[in-house]
């Protein structure tokens, strides 16, 4: 690859190969390194509110991926204790409220269409095997040191783009040593077919139950065909690593009968196995970028999954990277502060709104009432009004004359 026409992307997650598209439809040629030896359809459902489904329709990834997707009608808070519903937001009239539509979707089969998209545009390499050691900045660009079975990987490139996750290294190569923290809680995930719970479960609908220290999500995936079920608990984490199997067994403590409505216990008690989650978060980083390199999605802002936004933010920061390399084709550096200073404030707002979220979700007692009644006098409408900010976000448009030729 010519240096100045090429992004080295590291990181074949769904921030890595968004931004691998958007870059390679503005003009560049991207490689993208990924230190797995294969892209396994592992995971679990995630929420994709507008202003992520417009980046991917808008990257010509609506109709690979609506046979997968479902389309919520609403977001249903439950008590935990009784099921009864606290207020129904309505997700329906996402298209024409935003302009998007809000989609659930399982992780899999959204990594899957990104790489079939990703094998399709002659300007993008996906190389696995290959895990980036070093990187270098300089005047020209970046160079990037990349170990695999086949020996050491050396490139110049125009700048990288770093989508290495949570325990991103390339973080702490661009001089921000604070690892995450442990939050002090775990996510429980499982999937079910959706033939094995109630019809009521089935419902194109998201439904979130709250409780004194913990609570539920679930909604379908697979188009319809399997629940996505997610209990967060508060917890200790002493295993290593930060994912470990866990069983129905481990989890229903947790949800005794005195807290929790039996609906709730019965929908645990079908998954025989779960995987288990620590959840970590991460300070506030003063700047996702040093000279041609810049970190995007958990690398640069990790965030605790109470607004659902993760994948989003990874999404838009994808977007937003390869708008301001195009946008400033002969200044990698420039670009990418540029990029860091449309969105350091929004991602910080993203993750402060999903601690606040956090901690009213699981409150005890006479503040959960509280909590309660105040969801009910507001409404649905209104709450999903508190989040216009949010799903009304659009990607820059794409500079026609900067765009690199």
């Amino acid at each position: 690859m010519t240096a100045t026409r090429s992004v080295i992307v590291a990181g074949a997650g769904i921030g890595g190969l968004t931004a691998a598209l958007a870059l390679a439809r503005n003009g560049f040629r991207v490689a993208v390194l990924e230190q797995a030896e294969r892209l396994s359809e592992t995971g679990a459902g995630i929420q994709l509110s507008p202003n992520a489904t417009r980046c991917l329709i808008e990257l010509g990834l609506g109709e690979r991926l609506q046979p997968h997707v479902t389309e919520p009608s609403a977001l249903r808070v439950l008590v935990g204790h009784s099921g009864r519903e606290i207020v129904r937001m309505p997700l329906g009239g996402a298209r024409e409220r935003h302009g998007a539509p809000y989609w659930i979707i399982h992780r899999g089969d959204l990594q899957a269409a990104l790489v079939a998209a990703a094998a399709e545009e002659r300007d993008i390499s996906l190389k696995l095997g290959m895990r980036v050691e070093d990187f270098a900045t300089h005047s020209n660009g970046v160079t990037v040191s990349a170990n695999s079975a086949a020996g050491v990987w050396h490139e110049r490139g125009h700048a990288l783009i770093a989508a290495d996750g949570l325990w991103s290294e390339s973080r702490a190569r661009l001089g921000f040593k604070e690892r995450p923290r442990f939050a002090g809680r775990t996510a429980w995930r499982a999937l079910i077919p959706a033939s094995e719970v109630p019809p009521e479960w089935r419902e194109p609908s998201v439904h979130l139950w709250l409780g004194r220290d913990a609570h539920l999500v679930h909604y379908p995936v697979k188009a319809g065909a399997v629940i996505n079920i997610v209990a967060i608990t508060t917890d200790a984490w002493n295993a290593p690593g930060w994912s470990a199997p866990a069983s129905r067994v481990d989890l229903l403590p947790r949800f005794p009968a005195e807290r929790w409505a039996a609906g709730v216990r019965a929908l645990i008690r079908e998954p025989e196995t779960w995987l288990k989650w620590a959840l970590y978060d991460c300070p506030p980083l003063p700047g996702f970028s040093y000279g041609a390199a810049a970190l995007i999605g958990d690398a640069a802002h990790p965030m605790l999954p109470f607004v659902a936004q993760g994948a989003a933010m990874a999404i838009e920061d994808a977007m937003v990277a390869a708008h301001s390399l195009a946008r400033m084709p002969d200044d990698a550096a420039g670009a990418l502060k540029f990029y860091c200073a449309l969105r350091r404030r929004r991602t910080r707002k993203v993750q402060r709104v999903a601690a606040k979220n956090g901690a009213r979700y699981h409150l005890r007692a006479l503040p959960a009432i509280i909590r309660n009644a105040a969801m009910r006098a507001l409404g649905g409408a209104r709450l999903l009004r508190h989040y216009d900010w949010l799903y009304d976000w659009r990607p820059p448009a794409a500079p026609s004359s900067n765009a690199v030729e």
